[in-house]
């Protein structure tokens, strides 16, 4: 058991609950005026008292954000490597028993360059590698090899992979890795075993580890986040946070950022339980800033255009723009020159995404909103300084 798995114990839903109700005016007051804020003014912060209080959360998200990273937004596109998948997480696409009949595709070396040059040819120079969890096909050693070829043609790469091993992250990071995204979806035990059935990923305390294992094997990014909506969202926000805090503190080599997926497209066979408002998702988000006020805060476009044109001046450093959750999504099988045989509506995708723009008008509004669009900024040279 690692030692947030003791602070998981120590803060059950039941406790947090209890503090989310208890919370009056007055405590959301006084967290909004701490100098540090610890786990009961976060408490407050999210609790149903503080609905009337986020126009003056927001003008603190707003002062901190600016204090830490000024007005700047982040760019950067994830790119599908495989959706070939041996776990059945029931809220997924992607899952085994899906029953989804479109295409299964783990690109090759030679496509994995056509989608990095499409993506690079925007202006790119942040790029996600995303598989899903087939650790014995798409093994560690196909990942490194992305890996390499991805940062021919981009500063900063990063990845979204199945939870592996401390030594596996220090090959990927060996090959150039520089940042890891993995989301516990829900840190509530009896609930992550509810809608985990299959595959490796069902180990709930190897994957709660797995942040530790890559910010221990010199990984310069760790990014985290819970699907809101599998469980009570304050409670799993509650708990990310109390995790980033955690990872500054033993990671402390590595910055840290959080993401805030939501559920809002899923398979037939899965029921969202708990809806996730867009009120909701701004309380959150603004609570959390104020909480880890040097953290980077991720938004994707899962979310409409017009909310998350919105969220831009509250707390988000860094944004995707014109996604594609499909292997292949970019070039590949959009032009049909790898594959006659496979077109860019057969390839299993993931998830749909709201915001389709293309990248040219993210930019734009991230302009508009009074921001600069940044694509580049870190440069592997100040490793070697």
């Amino acid at each position: 058991m690692t030692d947030f798995a003791h602070t998981l114990n120590a803060w059950p839903a039941e406790r947090i609950a209890d503090g989310l109700a208890a919370a009056r005016p007055a405590d959301v007051e006084a967290a909004l005026s701490a100098q540090e804020r610890g786990p009961r003014e976060l408490l407050a912060l999210l609790s149903p008292a503080a609905r009337a209080y986020l126009e003056p959360m927001a003008a603190e998200a707003q002062r901190l954000t600016r204090w830490h990273f000024g007005r700047t937004i982040s760019l950067y596109a994830p790119l599908y490597i495989s959706n070939l998948c041996a776990a059945d997480c029931v809220y997924c696409g992607f899952a085994a028993r899906s029953m989804n009949r479109e295409k299964r595709v783990t690109l090759n070396p030679a496509q994995i360059e056509m989608e990095c040059a499409a993506l690079a040819a925007h202006g790119f120079e942040s790029v996600l590698l995303l598989t899903g969890e087939a650790p014995k096909t798409v093994t560690v050693g196909y990942i490194a090899q992305a890996v390499s070829l991805a940062r021919r043609h981009f500063a900063s790469v990063s990845a979204e992979i199945y939870a592996i091993d401390e030594a596996e992250y220090r090959q990927l990071v060996a090959e150039g890795l520089e940042g890891v995204t993995l989301y516990m979806e829900t840190y509530h035990r009896p609930t992550y075993a509810e809608v985990h059935l299959l595959g490796g990923k069902a180990d709930y305390d190897y994957r709660l580890g797995a942040m530790e294992r890559a910010g221990a094997a010199g990984a310069r990014k760790l990014n985290i986040g819970a699907l809101l909506g599998l469980f009570e969202p304050r409670a799993d926000a509650f708990w990310t946070a109390l995790h980033g805090r955690h990872l500054q503190r033993v990671c402390w080599r590595s910055a840290l950022g959080i993401s805030f997926p939501r559920l809002l497209h899923t398979p037939e066979r899965f029921d969202v339980r708990y809806k996730v408002t867009d009120a909701d998702l701004v309380q959150i988000m603004l609570a959390m800033r104020l909480f880890l006020p040097e953290s980077g805060f991720n938004l994707s476009t899962r979310e409409a255009p017009a909310l998350r044109d919105r969220l831009i001046p509250l707390g988000v450093t860094h944004m995707s723009a014109g996604s594609s959750t499909q292997p292949g999504g970019y070039a590949t099988y959009r032009r049909g020159e790898a594959d006659e045989r496979t077109n860019f509506r057969e390839v299993l995708e993931q998830f749909a995404i709201d915001d389709q723009r293309p990248v040219n008008e993210v930019v734009a509004a991230i302009r508009r909103a009074g921001y600069d669009p940044v694509w580049k900024d870190y440069d592997h040279a100040f490793d070697r300084a």
